[in-house]
């Protein structure tokens, strides 16, 4: 299988395959003739005596300083050796390979100017698992990713570090050379074209959507076991009430706990007078309306960088009937907002699972378990502490959603005197989606331990999942060293295998 990149849009899932699964790319041969059809416009104002930023000029604040031509060459080499400015520690190479992938779909709708070799060997080195070295810390999030960008432009010359396929750290110069790549000498407007796109941000959104989408369906099994094990009341998840108030995600997400709780004896079953309630706390009775909401946030920002895989982001960009235009398409705003609006989600959706958690460990509130899920309680603590770290994951997921977009530090002498920094929302939504793994296989871990020790059978999809947790974390007992059963449970929750788990019982969840 290959992804064929040509003048229309990256397809999301497309961008994950390459991105993440390292995908072959092929280039629409229409689309590289029309990538060097557009390049003799630039080869012609590259010829006018008169100035043309991007072209013949410097760039940023130096915009008006005409560059000659013997100094064009190194213009581009100067401007891309001076940008790769990026500092601290390797970001991770999904994201380099998704931006990458996101620029190289850019370069090849023609209205950026680079000759057909740049685009050519931009694949060639993607296709060769070449990964140049990005650090976290450069891009504020307009004229683009500049310095990420900027050190995929470098690799691209034969310059600065990189990681082979291998993942080995090695010069560029020394991975193209073991590659049969030829390094590119850039020309007038390439530099420019390499380093001026939202592509990291994008292709952060891109890998986060697809991840929460994961999550979510997750986080709704997470719910269905919590009210296994806490013996909750399941008739608030009808489909008739989840219609009274419309929004789709709070009735998939409804939908999805329905299924998993279908045939369950610990909640349709027969109950005492200790284990009946009208209403349960808002943790379990409202988690359709909160993982709902976090749904249609996550399908919102979805059509952002549905619209974002579909731009030609570029300053000066070649328009359809070959003007060279600047323009402010590289601002970030969009991308950025929804970069912070799903931190807030994640936030949100861990929060309310933490504490599903707690209910379970306080003895007051877990309708009939020992206190603290305990194998003796006072000789054993149970999973007190695996509390304490779900909550200070929570506390550090809170401090994460403080949006990245409302701040800007103006740069290049005013010229760029508002930025979106929605690279660093992209950084620290990663942080946050890694952090409600970790929060729902707590919640996952606790409720299976919960369930393991009601004396009634849990519903058809869920037991398997407290099979296996029960598993790899040896379910209850005396206290034992708990961080290798919290990993195994993120493990089993991160690499997909809860969900496959419950959909081979329930079929595909919402």
């Amino acid at each position: 299988m290959t992804v064929t990149l040509g003048i229309g849009p990256l397809a999301h899932h497309d961008l994950i395959a390459i991105a993440r699964f390292d995908e072959a790319i092929e280039l629409d041969p229409v689309a590289v003739d029309a990538v060097a059809a557009t390049r003799v416009a630039i080869d012609a104002l590259a010829n006018d005596p008169e100035p043309h930023y991007g072209i013949s000029t410097g760039f940023g604040a130096l915009a008006t300083q005409f560059i000659p031509d013997d100094l064009r060459v190194q213009l581009q080499k100067s401007l891309v050796r001076s940008h790769a400015a990026g500092s601290g520690a390797e970001v991770e190479r999904e994201v380099i390979r998704a931006l990458m992938a996101q620029r190289l779909s850019t370069l090849m709708t023609a209205r950026t100017g680079v000759r057909p070799v740049v685009v050519e060997t931009y694949a060639a080195m993607l296709n060769a698992g070449i990964t140049p070295i990005v650090r976290e810390y450069g891009s504020l999030g307009c004229s683009g990713d500049l310095a990420p960008l900027s050190h995929c432009a470098l690799a691209l010359m034969g310059e600065g570090d990189v990681r082979d396929a291998h993942g080995t750290v090695t010069t560029a110069a020394e991975a193209f050379a073991a590659a049969r790549i030829e390094p590119v000498e850039l020309r007038e407007k390439e530099g420019l074209a390499l380093i001026n796109g939202t592509d990291g941000m994008t292709g952060m959104l891109v890998l986060a959507i697809h991840d929460l989408r994961h999550l979510l369906r997750v986080a709704d099994i997470a719910v269905a076991l919590s009210l296994e094990g806490l013996r909750g009341n399941a008739a608030v998840f009808a489909d008739d009430l989840q219609e009274l108030r419309p929004h789709p995600g709070q009735r998939a997400s409804a939908s999805n706990i329905r299924a998993l709780l279908h045939g369950s004896e610990l909640v349709h079953g027969e109950r005492d007078t200790d284990t009946v309630r009208t209403q349960d706390a808002y943790s379990l009775r409202c988690s359709p309306q909160v993982h709902g909401a976090a749904r249609d946030t996550v399908d919102h920002a979805f059509r952002v960088a549905s619209h974002e895989l579909n731009s030609s982001i570029d300053n000066p960009v070649v328009t359809h009937d070959y003007r060279v235009e600047s323009n402010g398409n590289f601002h970030g705003a969009p991308v950025a907002y929804v970069l912070d609006f799903l931190a807030i989600a994640v936030a949100d959706v861990a929060s309310m699972s933490e504490r599903r958690t707690d209910r379970f460990l306080d003895k007051s509130r877990n309708f009939g378990l020992p206190p603290f899920l305990a194998d003796r309680a006072g000789v054993d603590s149970g999973l007190m502490i695996a509390q304490y770290t779900a909550a200070g994951i929570v506390s550090e997921l809170k401090r994460l959603a403080v949006p990245a977009s409302v701040d800007s530090i103006p740069s290049s002498a005013m010229q760029e005197d508002h930025v979106s920094m929605g690279w660093a929302a992209g950084r620290k939504l990663r942080t946050a989606i890694d952090g409600l793994s970790r929060v729902l296989a707590i919640e996952i871990l606790t409720a299976c331990r919960g369930i393991a020790l009601r004396s009634v059978s849990p519903s058809p999809a869920n037991r398997p999942v407290v099979d296996i947790v029960n598993g790899v974390t040896g379910g209850p007992g005396p206290d034992r060293f708990l961080s290798p059963a919290i990993e195994a449970v993120v493990d089993l929750v991160q690499s997909g295998r809860i969900l496959s788990t419950t959909e081979a019982v329930t079929g595909a969840l919402d």
